[in-house]
Parts: C-alpha cells; sequence; structure tokens
C-alpha cells in the first residue's frame, strides 16, 4: 500500500494544529484526527478518504484554507475536507443543521469520513459521561446543554444510515443509547 498522501496529510495535520490540546483533554488536538483516520480505517483503505480523515478538522480549526487542501492534496480530499467543515457565522444550531444537511446528502464516502470524526466525538463525550456525568454538558458551547448535543448526535446517526452495514455505525448507536438513553 503506498503511504506517500497520508503521511503527507498526516505531517500537515500535524503542524497545523501544533500547540492546540483537545478542549478539557489536556492532550494534543492532532489525537482527534488521528482516532477519526483509525475509524475510517476500519471501513476502507483509500488513501484519499484517510488523508481527509486526519485533516478533516484543519480548514475548521486553524488558519488553512479549502484551496490549499486541494493544492496539496486534490480535489476529491478537498471535497471530502469541505462536508466535514462547519460553516461559519451561523449559531449553534444552524451549524449543526447545516452539516447534518450536507452530511445527509453526501455520497457514501464523505459520510464515511464523517463517521470517523463523529465517532471519535461520540467515544469521547460516552467516556467522560461516565466519568464526569452531568457536569459535562456544561463543557460545551449548546445553548440548552444535553438537550441540543443528544439533538445533534440522533440527527448524525439518521444522517448517517447508509452506514448501517460498518462496525462503527453500530458502535456509535451503541454509544449514542448509552449516553443518551431513550425514555
Amino acid at each position: 500500500m503506498d503511504t506517500t498522501l497520508f503521511d503527507r496529510a498526516a505531517q500537515f495535520a500535524i503542524e497545523a494544529h501544533r500547540g492546540a490540546e483537545r478542549r478539557g483533554k489536556g492532550f494534543p488536538y492532532i489525537i482527534h484526527p488521528m482516532e477519526a483516520a483509525a475509524i475510517v480505517a476500519t471501513i476502507t483503505n483509500d488513501p484519499e478518504m484517510l488523508a481527509a480523515a486526519i485533516l478533516h478538522d484543519t480548514v475548521e480549526d486553524t488558519d488553512t484554507t479549502i484551496e490549499q487542501i486541494e493544492a496539496l492534496f486534490g480535489s476529491r480530499v478537498a471535497h471530502l475536507v469541505h462536508i466535514e467543515t462547519a460553516q461559519k457565522g451561523l449559531s449553534w444550531r444552524g451549524r449543526r443543521e447545516v452539516q447534518m444537511e450536507r452530511i445527509r446528502q453526501a455520497d457514501r464516502d464523505c459520510k464515511i469520513v464523517a463517521m470517523g470524526d463523529k465517532l471519535s466525538n461520540l467515544r469521547a463525550i460516552a467516556l467522560d459521561c461516565r466519568m464526569l456525568g452531568d457536569s459535562l454538558w456544561n463543557r460545551f458551547h449548546a445553548p440548552d446543554g444535553k438537550k441540543d448535543i443528544e439533538w445533534y448526535y440522533r440527527g448524525l446517526a439518521s444522517a448517517l444510515d447508509e452506514l448501517v452495514d460498518t462496525p462503527p455505525y453500530h458502535e456509535f448507536l451503541t454509544l449514542l443509547e448509552e449516553t443518551f438513553p431513550s425514555s
């Protein structure tokens, strides 16, 4: 397997996120994109999808532009990253509504990259919920805390349901029910 593209993407992401810390975690931010790429790797070995998974937060969270991603990694990687990039200038709920709709309308490859990101995030939320209980929800910028986070992750489960044939999707559903038990 040729890992040249992924290696370049990993180096780029490490540099782009240098000095950043995962909110509330106390470890380097790059761990999250690495985990997202590892999740994607359980579904595909497509080098562009793996590169997009490790780059998925560079445009949203750093000074990197989508044009830079396209110039360095190609139009497909840039498209996959774009689907994962939150729309700026909207309310918390508005950003999530746009993102869920983008994912819902996206092709399977985009959904796989999104699954890497969203499952990594949900793993962290589920672990923190076990450790911190309801104080966890104060960490989020969501106006209605836990209620909003549940609304978002249930919406993502629906938007990503094309991936029902994959183990990450089943893990996502399990963590969703563990974190937000149905009444």
